[in-house]
């Protein structure tokens, strides 16, 4: 396939940023996307230009580092996947293909399409745990009875990857998808009812904190999530913060 390619490049969030043009070919469809830019990007070394700066890890669909947001949408047109899942058979040969970073003003632009996403990493530091004895009398978890859909529901939440699709596909560039899993993957645990109260109330602290939006309740971080993170954490972190509240 031949295409053209439109990549937002911008030099520090401090920098004005533009959009700028890239033509590549012989592109197979059995080519993942991140493949594919890495091919535009030794096409760029071998100009003496600067290759695009993006984000990647393991290339598994796990880390949820790559977050680009393709064609207006973040990881691209398939659903249920991360950008390095995407393949370029989801493209058609002569397309023009709109490569930008996730925008949020809590994710502030490192280069090109890397954006630092720690304000989720504080958030977790927040509360996103639990205090365990390690003096030696610690209680094995297989011992503890639970509820097996409590504990299905928990392992969905817990497979929130933090990549932040979520707040880039909410017009309010809101978190409450994040932080919902993250606290419902506790609140549904008896492990977790210890610190219930002050998690939940120090993660929304420091969710608003960091200038996340509220929620919209349109339900577009759920059909974008590449895990299918389900609105009902949403639900279930606001019943959270309520009891807390009310039990001060």
């Amino acid at each position: 396939m031949n295409l053209t390619l439109k990549i937002w490049r911008q030099n520090g969030s401090q920098d004005k940023g533009k959009m700028v043009d890239y033509q590549v070919s012989d592109i197979s469809e059995n080519m993942s996307f991140l493949e594919m830019m890495d091919v535009l990007n030794e096409q760029i070394i071998n100009e003496g230009g600067e290759p695009v700066a993006f984000d990647h890890d393991c290339r598994e669909g796990i880390c949820g580092m790559c977050s680009m947001h393709i064609n207006g949408e973040p990881h691209g047109p398939d659903k249920g996947i991360t950008t390095c899942q995407l393949h370029m058979r989801s493209f058609k040969d002569g397309d023009t293909i709109t490569i930008e970073p996730f925008r949020a003003k809590a994710f502030p632009v490192i280069k090109d399409l890397m954006v630092d996403r720690s304000s989720f990493e504080r958030i977790q530091q927040a509360g996103g745990y639990i205090s365990v004895n390690t003096s030696g009398n610690t209680q094995d978890a297989n011992s503890i009875p639970i509820d097996k859909h409590a504990a299905d529901m928990a392992m969905d939440s817990a497979t929130c990857i933090g990549c932040g699709a979520c707040v880039a596909s909410c017009k309010n560039a809101s978190a409450m998808l994040f932080v919902g899993a993250k606290v419902s993957q506790y609140a549904l645990l008896p492990q977790g009812q210890v610190e219930a109260v002050d998690r939940v109330k120090n993660m929304v602290a420091q969710m608003d904190l960091e200038g996340f939006g509220n929620c919209t309740n349109t339900g577009a971080c759920e059909v974008e999530c590449p895990k299918g993170i389900s609105l009902e954490n949403i639900a279930r972190l606001n019943s959270e913060f309520f009891k807390a509240n009310v039990k001060g």
